[in-house]
């Protein structure tokens, strides 16, 4: 009997206890060149049966490595991962030697878990035992660094490797783009290509446009496109939706479509869902539904995201009948709705007004309300003042744990609307003492690859004194076309113009002020802010679009606002 097929073959636990009893029967178990062995507890770690597979090790007179590196793989890989760190401190305490392939298995079960503590202890192994000249072994040890948060190490540990290959660099420009470091993403990408000895490839690539997509760097994207182009690697679908993705997050959701129209290789269920989004973040919710009708007639079956897309859609455009009607036909095409999808609705009604339908369709769910939907639910009581809903929201929310700043700033500033100011200093006194602080409102601009960054009244950058001269040049001109501030949006217990002047220096004013006075007439600014755009500020600047003859585009938290000739693309629906 050849035992290697027989183990090949296990698919169902039934095989795995016929193999078991074969070894067990003919003695071929106890025997430490039966590499069958280490296949089945493998197996059984996989399934997972760990009870099973620490049953049939300790059955084992003298375990070898092969037999400890079987459970751990078989524990990295399976739902219970964190077990696979426990054999491996097991393996260290009793003195059995561990080899390249163990720290690399545990190295997977700590990327999994995310145990950085577990990352570093692993790393001193390796460097203890000998193996930091191993690459690949380098290689995984960076890849979980980037993915456990610890970039510091990935890049130390990058710098230091005797020995680099291909997937080193993805490794750490993946880890990069991902981690909040997406501009040095980018310079590593740029020196790879320096340096010449690795051709960036489809990891690679996908790893920059990521970077790209977070800065909303639309230059380096478009070289990046380029480079794509030349070096045929447009022929891969996942590169061609990250080219769109790419595109629509810089604010250019025609360059995005022209890409999804031209693609040479076949486009996938995410390329549909992908462009779909990148329609609803741009609030043309006809352009998304017209796709997701298509997509129907190109043989793709919509998912649970291309819904969730399609809702958005309907969202950012105010599209209420229609998106109901999309959220009540999703059971019918076999597509069960999660919670986002019920939040998505419920922002969708509550945007529009309808809060007491929201909170009904919310009572109603199949299933429990998580902390996202109730935030949705109480987003749009700021907006229309409804303070009995906004404090059934903010209570179940603090019910299940949220720390979030947002909502209790939400709440706050439903109080302060009413000019309920001891609620507000109640609700402040709260945030205190539970520490939660309000995350700070900022906005960047991109000029000349260079990245400026701007906080409300800012006057850290070098030509602060140039904005803010801007601002009241703007501040003047405005008045003119009959702009009186929103003061109503600075939800302080201060003056009028108190409130006036913390209007005029809001981060994305600044941002803008600073693209006006950097760039040529009629260049495009596009500027990339935190939080949701105020309503003053979203006044403010089409009105700067009309007067200086400017295309500017906001990427707020939320959807993009493009501004042209006094007018925005959301049609003043947010």
């Amino acid at each position: 009997m050849d035992l290697n097929r027989l183990a090949q073959k296990c698919s169902t636990v039934s095989h795995l206890k016929q193999l078991q009893a074969h070894l067990t029967t003919t003695g071929s178990f106890k025997s430490p060149f039966c590499p069958v062995r280490s296949k089945l507890i493998e197996f059984y770690a996989l399934f997972p049966l760990p009870h099973q597979a620490h049953s049939l090790f300790l059955q084992i007179d003298t375990p070898s490595t092969n037999d400890f590196n079987a459970i751990l793989r078989g524990l990295a890989s399976s739902s219970q991962p964190a077990a696979a760190i426990s054999w491996f401190h097991r393996m260290l305490r009793g003195s059995h030697k561990i080899d390249a392939l163990t720290c690399s298995f545990v190295l997977k079960a700590c990327a999994r878990v995310l145990a950085r503590s577990q990352t570093l202890q692993v790393h001193s192994q390796v460097v203890r035992c000998g193996f930091a000249a191993d690459a690949l072994l380098g290689t995984t040890l960076l890849d979980v660094y980037a993915k456990v948060g610890d970039l510091g190490s990935a890049r130390k540990l990058f710098d230091e490797m005797p020995v680099r290959d291909i997937a080193s660099w993805n490794a750490l420009i993946a880890g990069l783009a991902q981690g909040n470091f997406a501009s040095e993403a980018l310079e590593l990408f740029k020196r790879m290509r320096e340096e010449g000895l690795f051709r960036p490839n489809e990891v690679t690539v996908l790893g920059a446009l990521s970077a790209c997509s977070h800065l909303g760097a639309l230059k380096e994207g478009e070289k990046i496109h380029r480079f794509i182009r030349d070096e045929k690697l447009d022929m891969n679908v996942i590169v061609c939706n990250a080219v769109i993705d790419m595109y629509a997050k810089c604010g250019f959701v025609d360059k995005a479509f022209v890409v999804f129209d031209s693609v040479k290789c076949k486009k996938s269920l995410v390329s549909w869902n992908t462009m779909i989004m990148a329609f609803a973040m741009h609030g043309d919710g006809s352009k998304a539904l017209e796709l997701f009708e298509q997509m129907g007639q190109a043989d793709v079956k919509p998912d649970e995201v291309s819904y969730l897309a399609a809702l958005c859609a309907c969202n950012h455009a105010g599209l209420v009948d229609d998106g109901m009607s999309l959220f009540n036909s999703m059971a019918e095409n076999g597509v069960n709705p999660n919670n986002k999808h019920y939040g998505s609705v419920v922002d969708l009604l509550g945007r529009a007004g309808r809060l007491q339908e929201a909170y009904d369709i919310v009572k109603s769910m199949p299933m429990v309300p998580d902390v996202v939907l109730w935030q949705s639910l109480l987003g749009p009581c700021h907006i229309y003042g409804n303070v009995k809903i906004a404090e059934i929201a903010s209570r179940k929310l603090v019910e299940m744990g949220s720390n979030n700043c947002g909502d209790f700033v939400l709440l706050s500033n439903v109080y302060a609307a009413h000019e309920r100011w001891k609620d507000v200093g109640r609700i402040r006194d709260i945030m205190k003492n539970r520490d939660v602080r309000k995350v700070p409102g900022f906005s960047y601009v991109e000029v000349d690859g260079a990245i400026n960054k701007f906080f409300t009244g800012d006057k850290n950058h070098e030509k602060w004194r140039e904005i803010y001269d801007k601002l009241d040049e703007i501040r003047f001109k405005i008045k003119e076309f009959g702009y009186v501030a929103g003061t109503n949006y600075v939800l302080h217990d201060i003056g009028e113009e108190e409130k006036e002047n913390a209007l005029c220096y809001h981060s994305e004013k600044l941002a803008v002020a600073f693209g006006l006075i950097s760039t040529s007439e009629g260049t495009s600014i596009q500027v990339f802010k935190n939080l949701r755009i105020c309503g003053d500020c979203h006044f403010v600047i089409k009105l700067i679009s009309m007067i200086y003859n400017r295309e500017i585009i906001v990427r707020d938290r939320v959807r993009f606002h493009k501004f042209e000739l006094g007018t925005c693309s959301c049609k003043d629906y947010w």
